[in-house]
């Protein structure tokens, strides 16, 4: 098995994009000349590329924006979900799917990172709270 060991996330602003995972509690630190910053979390090494980085060591196609990646975080409990969806929406984090008891178990929340890119928040699972999941739309 080859376990995930790095994640890059290219982004449209540096700067917001580290703001927004520093309130995540990540320890971003951006390295000089405002076009790379990285951090590990969780054993993760997490880099953070500005578009032009990107395309000089990547490809020309490499852009900023959603796409089909969505990045979890959990938080210790359900109410600590709540707050921290208030904390990233108070400071402009567009909101796309508002605290919840999701049908998993789990308190969920979805917000946007700078670049659009979905981020949910959750609680540990609790089994007594699961039920069926809805039909797809």
């Amino acid at each position: 098995m080859h376990a995930p060991a790095q994640l890059n996330l290219v982004v449209a602003d540096l700067h917001a994009t580290t703001a927004f995972y520093r309130r995540l509690g990540w320890p971003v630190r951006e390295a000089p000349g405002g076009v790379h910053a990285a951090c590990e979390v969780g054993g993760l090494l997490v880099e953070f590329d500005t578009d032009r980085f990107a395309r000089a060591w990547g490809s020309p196609q490499l852009a900023s924006g959603p796409g089909s990646v969505v990045l979890g975080v959990t938080v210790p409990d359900r109410e600590s979900v709540d707050a921290l969806h208030g904390e990233l929406t108070a400071a402009g984090a567009p909101d796309l799917h508002g605290p919840h008891d999701a049908f998993w178990g789990a308190r969920y929340a979805l917000v946007a990172d700078p670049d659009g890119r979905p981020v949910g928040i959750q609680s540990p699972i609790d089994p007594a709270m699961r039920r069926a999941p809805p039909p797809p739309a």
